[in-house]
């Protein structure tokens, strides 16, 4: 059974940085591409960053430079790192993999930036 449980989501001031966790299990965590997306109120879900099995990431021009993704394959955990958070990072934050021709998803984690 796949299972994605995300953390680390809260509420921060604007400039202020967050880490999210997401620790994966059913799968071959090592070889698994990661994402996070995220959604906001009245938007669709987006994609936020994924990280490959090499640990080559990739960002949207919205995220680059202000967050990081990374992996630790020895904890089967996909970590983002937001820095300088605006009010417009608020959203639910959800891990994503794809394994076996199917999508999984955590239940999210709510990341509120406000002062």
């Amino acid at each position: 059974q796949v299972r994605l449980v995300e953390s680390g989501g809260g509420l921060v001031q604007p400039g202020g940085s967050l880490r999210l966790s997401c620790v994966a299990s059913g799968i071959n965590f090592k070889i698994a591409a990661m994402g996070w997306y995220r959604r906001a109120p009245g938007s669709e879900r987006e994609l936020v960053a994924t990280i490959n099995n090499s640990g080559s990431a990739d960002y949207t021009d919205s995220t680059k430079g202000r967050f990081t993704v990374s992996r630790d394959n020895a904890r089967n955990t996909v970590y983002l790192r937001m820095n300088d958070l605006k009010p417009e990072d608020s959203a639910v934050y959800y891990c994503n993999t794809r394994w076996r021709e199917r999508n999984f998803w955590g239940q999210g984690t709510q990341v509120t930036v406000s002062s």
